[in-house]
């Protein structure tokens, strides 16, 4: 009997996007969704879905979140998505094919295909963007965190065993207008303002706020833009590596802004 898959994700207010996440894993044995108080229509549309199991608990951090999803999984392999990725028909049928054939890796990454105002961003590092997201039951989880030094947004998994890459796309539904890109920012450079203070690497001398604030964000956008090539990906190019070659500027301000009243003379 081929193993079976189970697939987990976790949800707030994921309306736009969660038909067509549960669409593309149709094939699997069963779908786990944690969600953490959506107000939208996400747990009706989940529901709706045959396979769809939905449980909703009070947000824990998205470590012990999708671990509390993948520890709610019943199959004999896991496969950890986000409420706005899609598999693509040609990672659908190479999942159901792989899992035929009884694999012999632990775990598989998936080759991320981000889209950004609707268009696929190919260069300046956002391709192939491999994520470790299929394993066997057991063999992975998201890291722990400890406090202070838990990844806020982009949480680490860990793995033991053998790794393997699959060779077709997932499709990241990342950010359909320059609004949600915006929003975007601004949440998780808060976020990291917040690690930035609790390791005090705070910006204290003009030189360290110069380096933060100024001149990193210039040299990332030069390394992705220019010789990672992302001006190739035209106007929405041009927009993204602008934008988030910002987010360490965004950091650092709003953690000086948050200490500077401690030891501002």
């Amino acid at each position: 009997m081929p193993p079976t898959l189970s697939v987990a994700i976790i949800t707030l207010n994921e309306e736009e996007n969660l038909a067509r996440t549960l669409t593309s894993v149709k094939f699997a044995s069963e779908v786990v969704i944690i969600d953490s108080g959506s107000t939208d229509r996400t747990i009706e549309i989940a529901r709706s879905f045959a396979n769809a199991k939905v449980i909703v608990e009070e947000w824990k951090g998205f470590s012990a979140q999708k671990n509390s999803a993948i520890e709610r999984c019943t199959g004999d392999w896991i496969l950890s998505l986000d409420a706005d990725e899609e598999l693509t028909p040609e990672l659908q049928t190479e999942i159901r094919i792989l899992l035929s054939e009884q694999p012999h890796a632990d775990a598989y990454l998936l080759r991320r295909r981000n889209l950004f105002l609707n268009r696929w961003i190919r260069h300046g590092g956002y391709y192939p963007d491999p994520k470790l997201r299929l394993f066997r039951r057991h063999a992975a989880n998201f890291a722990p965190a400890a406090r202070f030094t838990e990844r806020p947004v982009h949480e680490t998994i860990a793995f033991e065993g053998k790794l393997e890459t699959l060779h077709h796309d997932l499709i990241h539904h990342a950010y359909p207008t320059i609004e949600s890109y915006l929003e975007h920012m601004d949440r998780y450079s808060t976020l990291g303002a917040q690690i930035v203070i609790a390791k005090g690497k705070t910006s204290r001398s003009w030189l360290a706020f110069y380096w933060n604030i100024v001149a990193v964000p210039g040299l990332t956008f030069a390394w992705n833009y220019i010789f990672r090539l992302g001006f190739l990906d035209g106007r929405e190019g041009l927009l993204l590596h602008l934008y988030h070659s910002t987010y360490t500027s965004w950091k650092y301000s709003k953690a000086w802004q948050t200490t500077r009243k401690h030891w501002q003379k």
